[in-house]
């Protein structure tokens, strides 16, 4: 199986690409691991922010394979905590998908359609976070719930 995280737009600020990278290269001890980066819309600051997720669905889409598990990160999803979450992403994994697809969408959110094809929804917090931060800081706490799966040494309780 392969986690990919699908965001939208290349990142803007080298500390956010630094940090990620850094929680990319540890992610990938792990197994199969893989962040694509769908090109931003064109014209897209001149859209409504309806129309703009409606865009960035249609984009998102074309990443998605048949026998993926769509996980969305938005502001109402889930919360968990760590370990809860390590729980999850080990659920999540055992269920028997090709590939585990954690999906950041843009500033506005998700459009209906792509909330209504996604498996599950989380967020990492009640806090409204740049979909750019956001990168950074679901690639932490993913690295941490595999800590967590392998009884490694980087999570305190």
């Amino acid at each position: 199986m392969k986690i990919v995280f699908l965001v939208i737009g290349k990142t803007s600020e080298r500390f956010i690409s630094d940090g990620m990278s850094i929680f990319e290269s540890r992610l990938r001890h792990y197994g199969k691991y893989e962040t694509l980066v769908v090109s931003d819309v064109k014209g897209g600051a001149k859209m409504s922010s309806d129309a703009l997720k409606i865009e960035e669905g249609r984009a998102f889409k074309k990443y998605l394979l048949p026998g993926d598990r769509l996980i969305l990160l938005d502001e109402k999803g889930k919360q968990y905590s760590s370990r809860d979450f390590a729980g999850q992403v080990q659920k999540w994994m055992n269920s028997g998908p090709k590939r585990l697809v954690f999906v950041v969408g843009g500033a506005f959110g998700f459009s209906a359609e792509m909330h209504g094809i996604a498996e599950g929804k989380l967020s990492l917090s009640s806090m409204t976070t740049s979909h750019q931060l956001v990168r950074v800081l679901f690639l932490e706490q993913l690295y941490r719930a595999f800590t967590i799966l392998n009884n490694e040494p980087y999570h305190n309780d």
